[in-house]
């Protein structure tokens, strides 16, 4: 028999399990039933939307134009540059929220994250591959990296940064700030004085070393925070009232039938039914040499999707598939514009959709 309550259950039960550095499980209980996800879902968008971190937004070589040049003596094209540079995270020193910093590399040289750390910049993924260089081979380039949130496009930098304080020499880069890598999270009943109708939630948070994992979480709890403060000015009389706070009955229902029919009619945008199709190529058709795509497809992978969520530590689990087999389908899924940051940008929506779509070719 369930007790009649005045207020409910807090949570008094935190437990943290460090896997690493860089990845944390935090279990928090016990909730009432629906509470969890009420806290779990907002705390993970927050995390992964406005947790500070840092990228470089520019990027200028010497003896190139654009980023479809090729430099005398690199291995690489300037695009594949800039693809590895995306793999290579950074951090700003001392407070600083924006840099500006050259680098000049002569041949032979496999140039690597740990190359380009520096008085201004720390380089959080040092094993990251940048680019080869032969005998005779020389690379000159400079860099703009700033502080930030989220994901800016590289037309937005163009016109807001780099044409206001830098000169047009440089190429503007997509900027992926974010240092989240991933944030699930995973809710289970649990008895409380014999009662199941509690809930735990288990979140699972990693970062790619920019933060930490307990940083991530505490600046956005402090976020979390600063956004309901808002409503925290109900008892002030200060408060200016609205116009109208009621709306008679009929206007009411008008209203709720208006957004259940937008909801119902709502559409993904042009630009995610573009990633759920390249999904949806097989991994015959992508453009990977024949080995590997022989060895994703034997291995039980069909689509792009289907390897395109895996992470680094799943990728290495699949049957010899080294770390040339990983750089050489993160290139092409950079090639497509499905790297990590814009899945991890992916609407809730969009993932099932491409779940459905899938479902449906499987079934014919």
């Amino acid at each position: 028999m369930r007790k009649i309550k005045t207020a409910p259950l807090l949570p008094t039960k935190f437990e943290i399990e460090e896997i690493n550095e860089r990845e944390i499980n935090i279990r928090v209980s016990p909730f009432e039933t629906g509470m969890a996800v009420s806290i779990a879902h907002p705390l993970k968008r927050l995390l992964m939307n406005s947790t500070i971190g840092y990228a470089p937004i520019g990027i200028k070589v010497e003896n190139a134009s654009h980023e479809f040049d090729n430099i005398s003596g690199m291995l690489e094209d300037i695009s594949e540059l800039i693809i590895n540079l995306k793999s290579i995270r950074f951090k700003l020193k001392d407070g600083l929220e924006r840099a500006e910093v050259s680098y000049s590399f002569k041949g032979p040289k496999e140039i690597y994250g740990l190359d380009l750390e520096t008085n201004e910049v720390e380089v959080v993924t040092p094993k990251s591959f940048l680019a080869t260089l032969n005998d005779d081979g020389e690379l000159n380039f400079s860099l703009i990296i700033y502080k930030g949130i989220g994901y800016v496009p590289s037309e937005d930098i163009r016109a807001t940064v780099l044409e206001n304080d830098y000169d047009n020499s440089y190429i503007p880069l997509d900027a992926y700030f974010t240092p989240i890598r991933q944030a699930n999270y995973k809710i289970d009943n649990i008895l409380v004085d014999d009662d199941p109708n509690f809930e735990s939630v288990t979140f699972n948070i990693k970062t790619d070393g920019q933060v930490t994992p307990k940083e991530a979480l505490s600046l956005t709890l402090t976020t979390f925070d600063a956004q309901l403060s808002a409503f925290k000015k109900i008892n002030s009389d200060a408060v200016e009232p609205m116009q109208r706070l009621f709306l008679p009955q009929e206007e009411v229902t008008q209203n709720v039938e208006k957004i259940e029919n937008e909801e119902e009619s709502e559409t993904l945008t042009k630009e995610e039914n573009e990633i759920v199709d390249r999904l949806l190529y097989e991994l015959k058709d992508f453009g990977l040499k024949p080995r590997i795509a022989n060895n994703l497809t034997n291995s039980g992978y069909k689509y792009v999707g289907d390897v395109a969520f895996l992470d680094e530590r799943d990728l290495k689990d699949i049957k010899n598939f080294g770390a040339g087999s990983i750089n050489d389908l993160r290139v092409a899924l950079e090639k497509h514009k499905l790297d990590r940051d814009t899945l991890n940008y992916l609407s809730e929506k969009a993932k099932r959709e491409y779940q459905r779509r899938v479902e449906e070719l499987k079934s014919i």
